[in-house]
Parts: C-alpha cells; sequence; structure tokens
C-alpha cells in the first residue's frame, strides 16, 4: 500500500451513528453575530439533521428579520428568552453571545432543560466556566463546547495517524492561527474582543485556543505547565492581548510551541512532528484545513472534499443527541482550556512557568 493509499483509508464520518430516522433536532441561535448569521445559519438551513427553531438578540429587529429570512417559528429577544418563551421552539441551544455572558444563557437553557452547545472558550474564567459545567450537570442536560476542528475531517485522520504510530514518538507540536480583526471580523475598534470584561482576553482566548485545543485533541493529552508572552502595541488593544506565544508542556512529555495574533496577516498552519515523520495542516485553522504527512523520503498529500464546519459540528451534536449519546467535547475538556488559558497569561505577567490546575 501506498503512502496516498493509507491516507485515502478513512471514513469522513466516522462519528456518526447509523440511523433512518428522519427526526430532527431544532436550535435556538442566541446571540446574532456575524459568526451565526455568516457561518452558523447557512450551515444549519443546509443540515439534514438540524433546524433553525428560534433567534434570540438583543436586537428585536434582526431576531425578526432573520427569522423572516430563515422560516424559524420565533423570533426573541433576551429577555423572552430568559423567561422561557418560545420555549415549545426549539429542543437545543446554541450560544454565541460575548464570552462573559455565555453563563446566563446556559443557566437559563438548563433551567428549560435544554442541550446546550456553547462556543469556544466557555466564558472568560476558569471560576466561571466551572460554574457552566455545574449548571448542565445539575439539570442533566448535555453540553458540548464548540470545538470545530474535532469534526474536520483532515483532523480527525490527523488523530488517527498519531495513534497508529504513523510519526513514531510525537516530540513537537507547532501551530499558529493570525487574522487582521478590523479585516477579518468588522473595523470597529469598540468590539467585544477587545473588551476585556467581556471577551476574557483576545490573541489568545479568541484564536491561540485553536491550536492548543487541536493539539489535545491529536495528541490525545493534556497540558501540565505553561509559559507564555503577549504584546499589545496598538492602541485598540489597551487591556488585552494583541499577539500572544506560548509554550505548553504535555502530559505525555510532549512540547507544543504556538503563536496567535489579532492583528497580523490571515494564516494559520499546525504540525506534530515525530521521531519518524511529520504532520502538517496548512491551512489549518479558516475552515480549508488540508494535511500533508511525511515520513522518511516520501511525502503525500491528503486531500478530502471540503466539508462546512460549522455544518459537521451541529450535524455530530445533532446525532449524540438522537441516539442519546454524550457528546464530546464536553465541558470537562472545555474547563482544561480555560486553566491552561489562564496559566498562560499568569506567566505573561509573572515571567514564570506557571502549573496548570488539574
Amino acid at each position: 500500500m501506498t503512502l496516498a493509499d493509507h491516507l485515502d483509508d478513512f471514513t469522513r464520518r466516522d462519528w456518526e451513528t447509523a440511523t433512518d430516522s428522519d427526526e430532527r433536532v431544532r436550535f435556538a441561535l442566541v446571540g446574532l453575530g456575524w459568526f451565526t448569521t455568516e457561518m452558523v445559519v447557512p450551515a444549519l438551513r443546509d443540515s439534514d439533521r438540524c433546524e433553525i427553531g428560534a433567534l434570540v438578540s438583543g436586537s428585536a429587529e434582526k431576531a425578526v428579520r432573520l427569522r423572516d429570512e430563515t422560516g424559524a417559528a420565533r423570533a426573541l429577544s433576551y429577555e423572552e428568552f430568559h423567561a422561557g418563551e418560545g420555549v415549545d421552539a426549539y429542543d437545543a441551544v446554541y450560544i454565541a453571545t460575548p464570552n462573559a455572558t455565555h453563563l446566563e444563557f446556559a443557566e437559563t437553557a438548563a433551567d428549560l432543560g435544554k442541550a446546550v452547545l456553547c462556543e469556544k472558550p466557555m466564558e472568560v474564567s476558569a471560576a466561571r466556566a466551572e460554574r457552566l459545567v455545574e449548571v448542565c450537570d445539575e439539570a442533566g442536560v448535555q453540553l458540548m463546547v464548540g470545538y470545530r476542528m474535532h469534526v474536520n475531517p483532515a483532523v480527525r485522520r490527523m488523530r488517527d495517524l498519531v495513534r497508529e504510530g504513523f510519526v513514531g514518538d510525537p516530540v513537537l507540536v507547532e501551530g499558529s492561527m493570525c487574522q487582521n480583526v478590523f479585516e477579518q471580523i468588522t473595523p470597529d475598534p469598540n468590539q467585544w474582543r477587545l473588551d476585556a470584561d467581556l471577551a476574557g482576553g483576545s490573541a489568545l482566548i479568541d484564536l491561540g485556543i485553536y491550536p492548543l485545543n487541536t493539539a489535545r485533541f491529536v495528541l490525545d493529552s493534556d497540558p501540565v505547565s505553561a509559559q507564555g508572552t503577549t504584546r499589545s502595541p496598538h492602541e485598540h488593544f489597551a487591556g488585552v492581548d494583541q499577539h500572544v506565544s506560548f509554550e505548553v508542556a504535555f502530559d505525555n512529555g510532549v512540547t507544543a510551541a504556538c503563536v496567535a495574533s489579532q492583528y497580523a496577516q490571515k494564516g494559520s498552519e499546525f504540525s506534530v512532528t515525530g521521531t519518524e515523520g511529520k504532520l502538517t495542516l496548512s491551512p489549518a485553522f479558516f475552515g480549508e484545513a488540508q494535511l500533508t504527512v511525511e515520513r522518511g523520503d516520501a511525502a503525500a498529500a491528503f486531500s478530502v472534499a471540503p466539508v462546512n464546519e460549522e455544518r459537521e459540528e451541529f450535524d455530530y451534536f445533532a446525532d449524540r443527541l438522537l441516539a442519546d449519546r454524550d457528546p464530546g467535547p464536553d465541558g470537562a475538556h472545555g474547563l482544561v482550556d480555560m486553566r491552561t488559558i489562564e496559566a498562560i497569561y499568569e506567566s505573561a505577567e509573572t515571567g514564570e512557568r506557571v502549573a496548570v490546575e488539574r
């Protein structure tokens, strides 16, 4: 078998549960910012497992307009959502509001008995993330954190190859994710991603979390200590990190070296180097993950038809709900990232390596 044949031998949706059911999961989309409207709504309209049941926003005009465009059953204000109005229109809640407000919407969803798909990062601090996990556990509702890379076929194949020993013993992970937040998101300098109270940080908590979490997923290992530095020379990044570089030690002995920036040329890469080979995702985190493998003198590209990561994520979550199976990554998984992020920020302040809380 050639290297290319070996790469092609996989199932794109290896997580999928065999079912002939036509049942769908109806979602209440909480927070109608650009990511929800431009990425999530089109993904759900194209899904054969999910539907948009309700649209929840601080802007009544936006919610009504999007309801009319999508055919959703209800348009709700935040106050109406918290009051339990329109609860019969949806089965699960997707939370994509500013980070510091995730907990309050999760609390309401849990009180209403609705499963929760919460965008990453879970919250602005590990303490608030812990409470988010607690409220879902106490209510007995399923919680999943929106790490879309977990359902990207190229990333899943990368993990399989590491598990199979294709690169030998993993030694080093390198990752980067950079964008110009004023071009890729919004030119508004007052956006919530640059507000420390609402975001909890910027380059690390918004972008650096991608290589951090993907390393955990691919290596099936968790951080034990971290060291980092941050810089914020641009006037609009006062109080948050514009650039971050960090190094994480994992419990399997692997080291990850990563960088992220909110004000740089857009791009992303992720690689795992082992004693016998190397796996590289380039690009990695902007929806077009492509995998290249090297072993000895041989190299091959692993190409699959591009997937809509948001659709894959929602379909996976719906698959788990319909099959009454626990989804992953769950809240406990997300907590590890929050604790690691706090360790990196602490290290950036003190200049010392910091142990990650277990």
